[in-house]
Formats: structure tokens, C-alpha cells, sequence
């Protein structure tokens, strides 16, 4: 009897975290991640899912008791988010990302806000903030609300990172995770012209990689997870980061492919490191001198925020049927 080589994604597992990039509570028991996410977007296409009408219909009944009105919807949006992420919770050993409003990504009182009641509602779930991540834009503001949560004990996931003095602020701020987008830097440079040729010339996978080298050299414990894979050649080039954040057809085609999956990242020894603390001066300029970073970090904001609306949208539709 000849023994079945087991897929890529088996072999994945022993060199990353696998993170699920969806909130499918189904694709999520099947595939069976360590972590998972949520946001407005994948919040939104859950609540179009059996399994989650309940959960909706609890919401909404809530809503109209208490009046109902405009004034429910963000109250709404934020039971519902955190709704589907306890669900989440119950099917995976690891941690859920839970991501703040993106309208806020650039005020860093609001985001400690929203973060603070975000883990208190976990909390009335019985789930404890070490099971969650709080995921917070990048911006120079949420990189100082995330210094302040990490202090508190509270952990946060770094999001839409698209340049190296952007991730090492994020390491110096104590972030728990940073999760670089490799697809949308690789869109950036093929819209631009600049189509890699062979996937070690992908600039979303030499950004990643150089990132995770760096942070090893420093020591920094700062977790990386590569995000926003565009191809499983991709992923497959960064075997052995931390941890792959990965959409369920991606892991579908994983999962079904036996051939060999090399290691392409491993740990270094620290070394001692000489460089003057990224400041909100230098983080700036950084971005400003970066027109990848500059454009992928705003329009990144936007179509977060624009998913916020919707979702609200959606439940404010709901709560005046």
C-alpha cells in the first residue's frame, strides 16, 4: 500500500501559524485554522449565512426594544462583530482578529476607545482578551493607541503595513502581530508596470521576507503574518513566516496539491541593533517618501471605512424593515 504524501497545506502547518481570512463559520470548521478574523466585510457576508440568522434576528430584536432609531446602528454593528467573532472563537484553539472602526484609524483616543469595549464584550462572551487580537490601521495614531493597549494587556494586530520604518514603529510600539498585505504591494507595482517575473522578484514577498529578517536580527517578538495573498505561490514563498493569514480558496487549493513545500524563511540569532527609535517625524516622512506605502495605507483606510458604512447600511436596511 503506498503511503499518500501529504498536501501543502499539512506541510504549511509545520512551518506557520495558518490564520483563516474569512468569517465562514462552515469553511472555518472545515478547514480547521488555529486563528481566524473578522471585519466589516467578512461580518457582513456571514450575516447572509444560516448559521448566523439567529444571531441577527437576537441583535435586531434588541435594537427595536431599546427604540430602535439611528443611534442603534453602530451599537448594532458592534454586538454583531463581536457576535460572529465569539462564534469564531468556539471553533479554533488560537485567536480572533477583531478590527476597530477604520474611520478611526486616525485618532488614537477613539481606537483605545472602541478596543477597550471590544474586549469587554468578549468578555460578557466568556472569552478571555488572550483569545483575541484587536486589529488597528497602521497609521501613526493607531501605532500610539496600540503602544497604549499592548500596555494594558491588551493585544493588537497591526494592519495594512506596506513599508519597513511603518513595521518596526509597529515592533517598537510592542504589537503583538503586524500583518503585511503581499498582494496589494505586488497590485501596486503590476498597475505601475513593474510585473515580477519570477516569485523571489515579488515585491510583496521580498517585503515580507526582509520584514521577518529584520525582525528577527532586532529580537523583536513581534509576530509576522504575511496577509492579502494574491496566489499560492505567494504564501508558498513565505513558508515558515510566523503566520499566513489565508482565504479559504487558497487553503482549498493547498490542501488538494501533494507536491513538496521547502521552507523559504527561518529564525536568526538577534544581533545587537544601533538605530535611533522611529518617531512620528520619521514615521511620516517614511510614508510620505514611499508612494506605494503613502497610496496603498490611505486608499487601504478608505476601503475599510467604505465596508464599515456598508455593514451599518445593511443593519440600519434591517432595523426599518
Amino acid at each position: 500500500m503506498t503511503d499518500i504524501a501529504p498536501s501543502k497545506l499539512q506541510q504549511l502547518r509545520d512551518l506557520s501559524v495558518v490564520v483563516a481570512d474569512t468569517g465562514d463559520y462552515d469553511a472555518i470548521k472545515r478547514l480547521k485554522p488555529v486563528d481566524c478574523t473578522t471585519n466589516p466585510t467578512l461580518v457582513k457576508k456571514a450575516l447572509d449565512l444560516p448559521v448566523y440568522a439567529d444571531l441577527i434576528e437576537e441583535q435586531l430584536a434588541w435594537a427595536r426594544a431599546q427604540g430602535g432609531g439611528d443611534a442603534l446602528v453602530d451599537e448594532v454593528v458592534d454586538r454583531l462583530t463581536i457576535g460572529v467573532g465569539a462564534r469564531l472563537a468556539g471553533l479554533i484553539p488560537g485567536r480572533v482578529s477583531t478590527e476597530v472602526d477604520a474611520d478611526q484609524a486616525y485618532d488614537t483616543g477613539a481606537t483605545i476607545a472602541k478596543a477597550r469595549k471590544f474586549v469587554q464584550m468578549y468578555a460578557d462572551h466568556g472569552i478571555d482578551r488572550d483569545r483575541i487580537l484587536i486589529k488597528v490601521a497602521s497609521t501613526w495614531e493607531g501605532v500610539e493607541a496600540a503602544r497604549q493597549l499592548q500596555a494594558e494587556g491588551i493585544d493588537c494586530n497591526l494592519t495594512l503595513i506596506f513599508n519597513p520604518t511603518q513595521a518596526i514603529a509597529c515592533a517598537e510600539a510592542g504589537a503583538f502581530l503586524i500583518s503585511p498585505f503581499v498582494g496589494r504591494i505586488l497590485d501596486w507595482y503590476v498597475a505601475n508596470g513593474q510585473a515580477p517575473a519570477h516569485i523571489d522578484e515579488d515585491p510583496g514577498v521580498m517585503f515580507v521576507r526582509g520584514v521577518y529578517t529584520e525582525f528577527k536580527r532586532r529580537g523583536s517578538p513581534t509576530v509576522v503574518m504575511g496577509a492579502s495573498f494574491r496566489s499560492t505561490a505567494q504564501i508558498e514563498a513565505l513558508a515558515g513566516c510566523d503566520r499566513l493569514t489565508i482565504s479559504p480558496d487558497l487553503l482549498e487549493t493547498l490542501d488538494q496539491d501533494r507536491g513538496p513545500l521547502p521552507r523559504r524563511l527561518s529564525p536568526i540569532e538577534a544581533q545587537p541593533v544601533n538605530a535611533s527609535a522611529v518617531t512620528a517625524d520619521s514615521f511620516g516622512a517614511a510614508i510620505q517618501a514611499d508612494p506605494m506605502a503613502k497610496e496603498k495605507l490611505a486608499t487601504g483606510i478608505e476601503t475599510f471605512a467604505k465596508d464599515l458604512a456598508a455593514l451599518r447600511a445593511t443593519v440600519r436596511e434591517k432595523l426599518s424593515a
